[in-house]
């Protein structure tokens, strides 16, 4: 499949209410253990990528290696792949847009692009965020792809306090509505996990609506009855393995030393 009907595809697969579910991966080992689960689509997640590769999240992976990441997944399967970008690897507008060229050209179809800050100091100005996601889009059109730009939102996320999520409703919509005008196709909105705030969001947001799923995040079933049209993982498949891995190795060893005594 070519990169413009990959493109198109994944596009398609973001339906209000019967929410594309994307099982995050982090290398082109477990991309093809996820396409053999039967999914449809992929999606990197930021923290998993690099926790795999020894780095810290938060752009602390050198870019060359996330590009050389993306091509190995890009050429182990033909699903479409969006790669979650953080916060473009760059300040200025050009030169994020140029570091997604790179992601573009080694087979991604899509991006994640939040506005927190890499160092964790809070979210970028609404400002910047729609000049970069607006260079985004001049970039993937003069590409003759319609790239999709998932659009997130760190104020859930950075905010631990869940009873003061509602209190930032106001400030994510208003971000959701200049994204969607700066030429953003999906809004993500990780750590928001109340019932009847997702449901708000989804009833007042045109983009298709993206849900981490964590532990107090409502089941599927219910992110599909509030409107939700994106479900990952985030960090969560990684984990999951990566316990999984330290479970059988211990219990060999564990195994090892009593035969051993």
């Amino acid at each position: 499949m070519m990169t413009t009907e990959k493109a198109k595809a994944f596009a398609a697969l973001h339906v209000k209410g019967q929410p594309l579910v994307l099982y995050n991966i982090w290398d082109a080992g477990s991309a093809m253990a996820v396409a053999a689960a039967g999914a449809p689509a992929l999606a990197t997640g930021s923290w998993s990528v690099a926790a795999a590769h020894g780095y810290a999240d938060g752009e602390a992976i050198p870019l060359d290696l996330v590009e050389t990441i993306v091509a190995r997944i890009a050429l182990t399967t033909d699903l479409p792949l969006s790669v979650d970008f953080e916060s473009g690897y760059a300040t200025d507008p050009d030169t994020v847009a140029q570091n997604v060229r790179r992601m573009l050209k080694a087979g991604a179809i899509g991006i994640n692009f939040e506005d927190g800050k890499p160092d964790g100091t809070g979210l970028y100005p609404i400002e910047r965020q729609t000049a970069c996601i607006a260079a985004i889009r001049a970039m993937a059109d003069s590409e003759g792809v319609p790239f999709f730009i998932n659009a997130r939102t760190d104020f859930f996320l950075n905010e631990r306090d869940s009873t003061r999520h509602k209190d930032l409703l106001g400030d994510a919509m208003a971000r959701a509505r200049a994204y969607a005008a700066a030429g953003a196709n999906g809004f993500f909105v990780p750590g928001l996990a109340d019932d009847d705030l997702i449901g708000e969001v989804c009833a007042a947001v045109s983009l298709p609506v993206n849900i981490m799923a964590m532990g107090s995040t409502p089941p599927i079933p219910r992110l599909a009855e509030l409107g939700v049209a994106r479900i990952s993982y985030g960090p969560g498949a990684y984990r999951t393995a990566m316990a999984g891995i330290t479970a059988a190795a211990k219990a060999l060893y564990e195994t090892e030393a009593e035969q051993s005594t």
